[in-house]
């Protein structure tokens, strides 16, 4: 059980996310900058050939290019930009907020992504718990997060929040998970254009 209130975790919009997402998005909710800084984040952290489960996906990972992994599956909410994305070797279209286990096995992945999304999770706390479950030990969580969104589904201290603040309360998030080593935050933003901060921790 989370120590977290429940009211942080509530939304401007509580409508079903299914709705929310039931039409396609197939643009870029980052900057290139950010993105550059995102993929140069994923080419740190995940070893190539390795298999990477990409949460809260969509039509673009943001994956470096030049680097080869055995298998690269996504969970989203959107079919048609999961079937676009040309990095998944395989997806699974769920709404976390409405059922928050992961459809995988245990020590299943050497890597786990979540990019700009950590922000729409009203169970962040269990969804974490799954990605320490699905992940080998030692392998890494890479969340990334900027200053967008859509603010309506956001979760409210999201909102409230800001800069590196939203990681260390993301770090807290992966601390009362406890799947988790001590969460590193890190803010690679460029110097013009959008933000990019990410949270790196290793599973247990």
């Amino acid at each position: 059980m989370t120590r977290f209130p429940a009211v942080l975790f509530t939304r401007q919009d509580e409508t079903p996310d299914a709705e929310f997402y039931s039409f396609p998005r197939l643009v870029t909710h980052i900057d290139a900058g950010a993105i550059a800084a995102v993929t140069q984040l994923y080419r740190e952290h995940f070893a190539a050939g390795g298999a990477i489960l990409d949460l809260m996906s969509s039509w673009i990972s943001h994956l470096p290019d030049a680097v080869h992994y055995r298998r690269v599956a996504g969970l989203g909410m959107n079919a048609q930009e999961l079937k676009a994305n040309p990095r998944l070797s395989d997806f699974v279209v769920q709404d976390l907020n409405a059922d928050s286990h992961l459809p995988y096995a245990n020590d299943e992945f050497d890597g786990a992504a979540i990019c700009v999304s950590i922000d729409y999770l009203t169970q962040p706390v269990a969804v974490l718990a799954e990605l320490g479950r699905v992940l080998r030990p030692d392998t890494p969580l890479v969340i990334t997060y900027s200053n967008r969104c859509f603010p309506t589904k956001a979760i409210a201290v999201w909102l409230q929040l800001s800069g590196a603040a939203r990681g260390a309360f993301v770090a807290q998030l992966i601390a009362e998970s406890a799947r988790f080593g001590p969460a590193e935050v890190f803010d690679r933003s460029p110097a013009t254009g959008d933000p990019l901060f990410g949270v790196v921790a290793q599973a247990r």
